[in-house]
């Protein structure tokens, strides 16, 4: 499913040059449950980015889905992330001013999906991420654990082939941090892609590999079982 090659990233400014991947050279099959793990600043969120097509890099190939896609212009992008990638925040990222309903309906909006169609696929989603009862509140009205719920059903509504995870859990108690990781499991069971960036040991435990990045360089996989296609 993601192959890149030689992958870099820098960033410029004025003053200084950073940079924040060096020679990546990563595959991930279809089905696979990978964590990614580093301290701070390492290139965890770059590289996650770079495979969400949020950004290009500044050298190498990424080849997604069989296409190359690393020159992609951002409407390209947008339009291969739209139907492809879901994403789940940190910071679950939902808007506000909309109910819970409303903010898992959005990408199906972009997607010009009709109204009936929407609202059947929207409350199917919420029914599996147990949040059905939560459809007409607001997200300050939701516990942490209830808004990643949340999260995830946006991420997953369209069915993406691929879910990239950025520290899901890190604002969360242990209790909903354990909730959101079998969620994802369930999801990656039944088929999805997952790419998780995490800081907790534990919870990469849930992949079937975890790369570990320093100084935006990959230093070691560990594999915690045989992966099958």
């Amino acid at each position: 499913m993601i192959r890149v090659v030689n992958l870099k990233k820098i960033y410029t400014t004025d003053e200084v040059e950073t940079t924040a991947l060096e020679s990546i050279n990563l595959e991930i099959k279809e089905g696979e449950f990978v964590a990614i793990m580093g301290p701070s600043g390492c290139g965890k969120s770059t590289l996650l980015n770079l495979l969400g097509l949020l950004d290009n890099p500044t050298e190498g190939e990424y080849h997604l889905l069989g296409t190359e896609v690393s020159r992609y212009s951002e409407r390209k992008r947008a339009n291969l992330r739209k139907g492809s990638i879901g994403f789940v925040f940190q910071s679950f990222n939902l808007i506000d001013e909309l109910t819970v309903f409303e903010n898992t309906e959005l990408p199906l909006l972009y997607l010009g999906i009709s109204s009936s169609k929407r609202r059947k696929r929207v409350e199917e989603v919420l029914e599996q991420m147990q949040i059905m009862a939560r459809r007409n509140h607001f997200p300050q009205q939701l516990s942490g654990g209830q808004q990643q719920r949340v999260a995830v059903a946006r991420a997953v509504v369209a069915s993406p082939r691929l879910i990239l995870a950025d520290e899901p859990t890190g604002n969360l108690d242990s209790k909903h941090g354990d909730e959101v990781m079998q969620l994802l499991s369930s999801l990656n069971e039944a088929g999805t892609t997952i790419v998780m960036v995490t800081h907790s040991p534990a919870y990469a435990e849930y992949g079937q590999r975890t790369i570990n990045l320093f100084d935006g360089h990959i230093v070691t996989e560990n594999i915690r079982e045989k992966f099958h296609l």
